[in-house]
This record gives structure tokens, C-alpha cells and sequence, in this order.
């Protein structure tokens, strides 16, 4: 099916789209060397198929569907699916089912239903709002939308948010991304979600919209108030998210441990933004990590020692050695806590080596 969807979209693909559209399909009966090949051999000699004739008239169908701007709803086995077609239905619905758990892309809540056996009730899917995917550039500002899939956002990242473009290649896989959504990730407010960190050093804010399309503006620290909780109300929905254009200078990016490059939860994150001064000093510095607490958390500490100081080596070595002081991670099936301490202030000494 990703071979497929590749030779759909792709006829002379370079190596890196090749690899990206097969990331979520792990193989250990074969090589992946005659996999790579033969999906680049199946998009440079494109055939005919049982799917060419009818594509013209699926997509046209797909579109009427799409413009009938009809809201859904399903109900069966105890449970009631809502599927709004616009954002003032979206916000009825919310109003009437305040205990109703919202998805979008729902990559993380299905596989609450279907692997842990949890039983939603309600269940209101934003995945039709139109006005919930929509991009915006001020000049002085990015404004995305919650329900933008991660694979959107990668695309508009690439040359305004370049760290944030670069983390997103290695999220998930392209079938994930181009289903999980920012307001998703950010909603779930897990302490490994691989958004939140760099949102904290892009200085990021959350919008959310009440059922009165009222809106309210938190900064992405006031937004995340406890391990899996946020200071969602029940008559609200996240509507965006902004980020403040990068000023000239700063430096900003972001690193991610864990024991398989592509398709894992993290162990240990970290984002770093970093300004200096003219004299080789630290201007400002924002050290955000993710797995290293209920949250996700600044080293506000290091932040203020690293402030002023110089940008050197014995300053980062004195620096790590207040990261790993600064939290205190649990044990789990990931790694131990010392192990986490050590790779997060080795992720500031990797920072470091690349920008000196």
C-alpha cells in the first residue's frame, strides 16, 4: 500500500522520499536494499492500473462529499461518534457533550480503544473542520491551525521553522503524520510528545476557542499543567498555534534519543534556543526536555547559569552536571533514571559542540 501510494504521487522519486514513504513498513525477512529498488522501479515504470480510469471521477466524488458540509454521527456498540463538518458545529457538539474525548487524527486515542481496551462513550472527531487547518503569516508571527496534520506542517515548517521541519521528518512515519495533528500532539500532553520541547524553545502559544467563540491565548508552559493534563476547559477546543517569527541570531534545535531512529517513543528530548551576545556571551538560552518528568519542563536553573557567562566548554561541563541535578526521572522499561540524567546533559554538550 505505501509502494502504491508512492507511484501515485511520485514518478522519478529521489532515494529520501523513497526511504521516508517506507519508514513505517519494518521488514526481517529481506534486505531493504531490493524493497528501496523495487518501489523506485514500480514509479519510474508506471502502468496502468484497475484504479486509473475511475481516479478522475473518485476524486470528483471525493469533493462532492467533501462541499456537502453535512455533519455525522454514528452510534453503536455504547458509543456515539460525532463528525462536525464546520468549526460552529464542532463547537455545538462541545457544548452539548462537555465529557466527550475529541480526536483528530486520533493516532494516540485508537490505539487507547484497540490496544488497552479503553471504552469512549462519546467521541466528537475535528478531522472535518476546515477552519481548524488553516495557516497564517503576519510577518511577525506563524499561526497554524490545530487540526493541521504533522506532514502539513513539516511542509510550512521547512523554511520558517527549520528545527521544527527537521524533528518532524523522524516523527512517526508518513502515514502517521499525515494523520496525527499538532493540536493532537500537543493535546495529549504527553511528557514524551516530540512537539512540546521545541514548542517551549519557539516560545510557542495555544489559542483555544469556547463554545461563546470567545478565545483565550496561553503561552505552551501555561498550557501543560500536569503529566497528561492541560488547561483545556470543558466548553473550549484548541483552535492554533503561533509562533513568534525566529529573531535574527537565534539558534534553535532539537534532539531526541531513543532506540530506533524512525517509528519510537522517545527516551529522553530536548530543545534548545539559544542568542548571543556580541562578546561570545549568552544572551538568553531556553533548555526544554521532554521524559525527564511529568512534563514537559525548562532547566530553568542551567538556563540562569549559562545566562551572561561565556559559551564555552568549562561552562557547559559545569552546566551539565546542574541538568542532571536539576531533575529527577523515573525508572521504567525505557531506561533508569541516572541514564536519563546522563543523556540529557550530554544532549546540551551535543548542542554545544554543534554551535561553537
Amino acid at each position: 500500500m505505501s509502494t502504491f501510494a508512492l507511484s501515485k504521487n511520485h514518478v522519478k522519486p529521489s532515494r529520501e522520499v523513497v526511504l521516508d514513504a517506507l519508514t513505517g513498513n519494518l521488514c526481517r525477512c529481506t534486505g531493504y536494499k531490493s524493497i528501496l529498488e523495487a518501489a523506485s522501479s514500480a514509479c519510474e515504470n508506471r502502468v496502468e492500473d484497475h484504479f486509473t480510469k475511475s481516479e478522475d471521477e473518485v476524486c470528483r466524488l471525493l469533493d462532492d462529499i467533501a462541499s456537502k458540509n453535512v455533519d455525522l454521527e454514528l452510534t453503536g456498540s455504547g458509543q456515539k461518534y460525532f463528525l462536525p463538518s464546520n468549526l460552529e458545529s464542532a463547537l455545538r457538539y462541545r457544548k452539548e457533550y462537555p465529557d466527550a474525548v475529541i480526536v483528530s487524527g486520533s493516532t494516540d486515542v485508537a490505539l487507547r480503544q484497540t490496544k488497552k481496551g479503553e471504552h469512549f462513550p462519546l467521541i466528537i472527531d475535528l478531522s472535518a473542520v476546515k477552519e481548524v487547518k488553516q495557516f497564517s503569516d503576519n510577518g511577525n508571527q506563524f499561526t497554524f491551525g490545530a487540526g493541521m496534520c504533522m506532514e502539513q506542517l513539516k511542509t510550512l515548517a521547512q523554511d520558517r521553522l527549520p528545527a521544527l521541519h527537521i524533528m518532524l521528518s523522524v516523527f512517526g512515519s508518513l502515514q502517521i503524520r499525515n494523520r496525527a495533528t499538532l493540536g493532537g500532539n500537543i493535546g495529549s500532553a504527553s511528557p514524551i510528545g516530540d512537539s512540546l520541547p521545541l514548542l517551549f524553545a519557539y516560545n510557542a502559544s495555544v489559542t483555544l476557542i469556547s463554545t461563546d467563540k470567545s478565545t483565550r491565548t496561553l503561552p505552551i508552559g501555561d498550557f501543560i499543567i500536569g503529566y497528561r493534563q492541560t488547561a483545556l476547559k470543558p466548553h473550549e477546543l484548541i483552535y492554533s498555534v503561533t509562533f513568534p517569527k525566529p529573531p535574527s541570531g537565534l539558534v534553535v534545535k532539537s534532539y531526541k534519543v531513543s532506540r530506533r531512529k524512525d517509528l519510537d517513543i522517545s527516551t529522553v528530548s530536548a530543545a534548545f534556543a539559544l542568542t548571543m551576545n556580541e562578546d561570545g556571551t549568552v544572551k538568553s538560552i531556553v533548555m526544554a526536555y521532554g521524559g525527564m518528568a511529568a512534563t514537559t519542563q525548562r532547566a530553568l536553573q542551567t538556563e540562569e547559569f549559562l545566562r551572561g557567562k561565556a559559551w564555552s566548554v568549562e561552562n557547559i561541563e559545569k552546566a551539565m552536571t546542574l541538568v542532571e541535578e536539576e531533575y529527577q526521572p523515573l525508572s521504567d522499561a525505557r531506561s533508569d533514571a541516572q541514564s536519563r540524567r546522563i543523556a540529557a546533559s550530554n544532549l546540551l554538550l551535543k548542542f554545544y559542540n554543534e554551535t561553537h
